[in-house]
Parts: C-alpha cells; sequence; structure tokens
C-alpha cells in the first residue's frame, strides 16, 4: 500500500509540476530531483558528487522531469524488492539510470504522434529581475573571493578568474534592458563563462589533484559501470570531474541551473 501510495504520489507531483524541459521553467531541475530522491530513501542526506553528476547528465540530455521522477519511483520499487534492498535505502542515483531512461522513452514515444493540448496553461512568470541580479551578483563575488584566495600560489588563474568576474558583471546588464524577458539569453552568456572557469582550473590543476580526483570518481562508480552505459558513463565523468574541481578552488556555476 506505501509503495502504490507513494507511485499516486509521484504521479500527481509530476502531472502538476512538469513543463516541457526547453521552457526555462525548470533552473530547480536539480532540487526538484533532489528532494524526491531524500523522501523516496527517507533520509534527508546530502547527495554525492556522483549524484550530481549524474542528475547534470540528465538534464543535458534533456531528459524531462517527470521522466526522472517516474525512473526513481521503478528503481526504488525494484531496489527494494531485491536482496541488496531488504530493510536498507537506496543510496545512489545510479541505481536509476536505466529505469529513468526508460521513463524517457516511453515519454518520447507517447509524444510522437501526440496533437498539441489545447487550453494549456500559460508558463508561470519568469523570476523576478532583482532575484536574478542577486543570484549573479553572489556568484560575482565567490569568484573574486576565490580569485583573492588563490592569488598568491596560483596567480594565473585569480587573474583569470578576476576577468571572468568582470566579464559576468557585464552580463549582468542585459537584466537592466526595458522589459527584459529573454532568459535564455542570459544563460546562454552564463553558461559560457561556466566553460571559461572550468577552462581556466583544469588548466591550472595540478596532475597530483587530478589524479586524486579520478580515483575518488573511479571508486564511486566501479559498482555501477554495468549498469551504465558507455555514452553515460563518459558524461557522468565529465560532470563529476568539473564539479569536483570547481569545489577544490571553491567556485561556483553561474548558470541559471543552479539558480534556488
Amino acid at each position: 500500500m506505501a509503495d502504490e501510495a507513494n507511485t499516486g504520489e509521484s504521479a500527481e507531483h509530476s502531472q502538476s509540476e512538469a513543463q516541457p524541459q526547453d521552457s526555462w521553467n525548470y533552473f530547480n531541475y536539480f532540487t526538484e530531483i533532489e528532494e524526491y530522491f531524500w523522501k523516496k530513501r527517507g533520509a534527508h542526506l546530502l547527495v554525492s558528487p556522483l549524484d550530481w553528476a549524474i542528475m547534470e547528465t540528465w538534464q543535458k540530455a534533456g531528459v524531462p522531469l517527470e521522466a526522472v521522477l517516474k525512473g526513481i519511483d521503478r528503481a526504488a520499487d525494484s531496489y527494494a524488492r531485491s536482496r541488496r534492498g531488504a530493510g536498507r535505502a537506496m543510496k545512489t542515483l545510479a541505481y536509476c539510470t536505466d529505469a529513468v531512461l526508460e521513463a524517457a522513452e516511453e515519454m518520447n514515444e507517447a509524444a510522437a504522434g501526440a496533437a498539441p493540448k489545447r487550453g494549456s496553461k500559460p508558463a508561470r512568470p519568469a523570476f523576478p529581475v532583482e532575484e536574478l541580479r542577486a543570484y549573479i551578483a553572489k556568484n560575482i563575488a565567490q569568484t573574486r573571493k576565490a580569485a583573492e584566495k588563490l592569488s598568491g600560489e596560483h596567480a594565473g588563474l585569480a587573474a583569470r578568474l578576476a576577468e571572468i568576474a568582470d566579464a559576468a558583471t557585464s552580463a549582468c546588464g542585459i537584466l537592466d534592458a526595458p522589459g527584459f524577458a529573454d532568459l535564455e539569453d542570459l544563460e546562454r552568456r552564463l553558461t559560457v563563462l561556466d566553460d571559461k572557469v572550468y577552462a581556466a582550473v583544469t588548466a591550472d590543476a595540478s596532475e597530483e589533484l587530478q589524479v586524486k580526483i579520478r580515483r575518488e570518481m573511479d571508486g564511486q562508480l566501479a559498482m555501477y559501470r554495468r549498469k551504465m552505459k558507455a555514452e553515460q558513463i563518459a558524461l557522468v565523468e565529465r560532470q563529476y570531474l568539473q564539479k569536483r574541481l570547481l569545489e577544490e578552488f571553491g567556485l561556483v556555476r553561474f548558470s541559471l541551473f543552479y539558480f534556488a
């Protein structure tokens, strides 16, 4: 009965909350998944870097939130019935990868011949400009703080980060445009900045640090590699390395997908 209730809760949640992935209403994509996963495993624990990497892989692949939640439901039910899941909570989203992709494929097949719905609800209003401005300003401040901290031993990286912070300040100027509403253009600019930050830290990071992170990643992924396709593993590895390198240098991402 509890499983049926949870499944019903998921369906209701999905129908009321899900919007097309490209609608820009899902800057809270990761938070929604994280909170739902907390509920399913019955513990409010921080998700691991591996889990974040997996979520980013889904987001970049355009997997709708509804498919992710359905996949988590199915994986949780399957895990609970398995020997490994007897009396234990599902610890990682790695168990959900196949179920999430299956749910996404089912949604794509169902939508292929579906006619557009009439009378659909209008998209929710964009985030208030002042909230966006505060979010970007916070990330700029964090980038400048990291640059200052790194100015001794990593002077070159510090200088590059200071330039990126200046560029972010300029990008923020788009918010002052009359009747600003183009979140997509703002996101493009912020994503470019994220790419520049990652390129800078990758070039500066020592071989020892990168090897250390790869060992850590390989240890966490070892038991899940057989459950994931080669392309999935490649994407997860890339996202994991990016997240951990940024953490090592005290940096954050500018993308609106991290706006909460």
